[in-house]
C-alpha cells in the first residue's frame, strides 16, 4: 500500500515503486492516481474503484470496452456535478454567485467545469471557478470568493480536498458560504450538503474485478460499470447556523439528515 498524504507531487514515485516491486495489479482509487499509474506502467493491470470521467481523460478507450491495461467503475461527474448545482440550488436559492473549488493537478475537474457552465446557464446562476493545489492554496482560494461576493461553494471531488475537508468547512463558515461536496465525509464534518456515488459500493464492486483479473481476464476486455447508487446528506445543524431553512421537499430526498 502507498498513500501521497494528500500531496499529488508524490504520485508519480509511489506508482513507479509498485512497478519496481513487479506487483501483479494496481488499484487507483481514482483519476488523479490512475495517472500516475498509467505513466508508470502499460503492461500491469489497472483497476479503480472510483473514476469521474475515465473516456473525457482519455484513460479508457470506452465504457463497453475499457482497452489496455485499465478498467473499472465511473462515477460519470458530467451527470453528478450539475445534479449537486441543481440540489444546491434548491437548498439556498438566494445564492446567483456560485464558486467551484477545483484542482488543476486533478484531470477530471477540467471537463467537469465544461459541465458545470451548461448547468449553471440553464439554472441561471453565475459560476466562479477557483482553483487550489494543496491546502496552503485553500485560505487564498476562499479569500478570492469572498472578493467575487460569493453566496456559495460547490466543491469538486479531490484527494486534496478530502484530506483538509475540516479545513475546507472552517473556512467556508468563517465566510458564512453554504457548501456542496461529493462526499458525505465532509457534511459529517460541518459541511451544509453532499451529492455523490456511494463509494463504500464502488470500491466493493471493484474486488470483482480484481478477482476476475486474477484469474485470468483481461482488464482491457472488461467494460466499464456505472455508479448505481447515489447519497444527498445534508446538515441541518450547519443550515441553522448559516440561517438557512431547507425546503422540505429536499430533506425528504435525502438518504441521511444530520441533526
Amino acid at each position: 500500500s502507498r498513500w501521497a498524504e494528500g500531496n499529488a507531487a508524490r504520485l508519480p514515485e509511489l506508482a513507479a515503486d509498485l512497478v519496481r516491486l513487479k506487483v501483479d495489479l494496481i488499484v487507483a482509487r481514482s483519476s488523479i492516481y490512475v495517472r500516475a499509474a498509467k505513466e508508470a506502467t502499460s503492461s500491469i493491470p489497472i483497476v479503480f474503484p472510483i473514476h469521474n470521467d475515465p473516456i473525457g481523460t482519455g484513460q479508457v478507450a470506452s465504457l463497453a470496452r475499457a482497452g489496455g491495461n485499465i478498467t473499472g467503475l465511473a462515477t460519470l461527474q458530467t451527470d453528478i456535478y450539475p445534479k449537486a448545482l441543481e440540489l444546491l440550488s434548491l437548498a439556498v436559492p438566494a445564492a446567483k454567485r456560485i464558486a467551484v473549488l477545483w484542482s488543476p493537478d486533478n484531470p477530471t475537474h477540467t471537463p467537469g467545469l465544461k459541465a458545470l457552465d451548461e448547468a449553471g446557464r440553464t439554472l441561471g446562476v453565475k459560476l466562479q471557478a477557483v482553483g487550489a493545489r494543496t491546502g496552503t492554496d485553500l485560505e487564498g482560494a476562499f479569500s478570492a470568493m469572498a472578493r467575487a461576493r460569493a453566496q456559495a461553494v460547490l466543491v469538486l471531488a479531490s484527494p486534496a480536498f478530502f484530506a483538509e475537508r475540516q479545513r475546507v468547512v472552517e473556512l467556508a463558515m468563517t465566510h458564512r458560504l453554504p457548501t456542496m461536496f461529493g462526499l458525505k465525509e465532509a457534511v459529517e464534518a460541518g459541511g451544509l450538503m453532499s451529492y455523490g456515488a456511494d463509494y463504500g459500493d464502488l470500491f466493493r464492486r471493484s474486488a470483482i474485478y480484481v478477482d476476475k483479473i486474477l484469474r485470468g481476464a483481461k482488464p482491457g476486455e472488461l467494460p466499464v460499470e456505472q455508479a448505481s447508487k447515489f447519497e444527498l446528506v445534508i446538515n441541518i445543524k450547519t443550515a441553522t447556523a448559516l440561517g438557512l431553512k431547507i425546503p422540505q421537499s429536499l430533506l425528504g430526498r435525502a438518504d441521511q439528515v444530520i441533526e
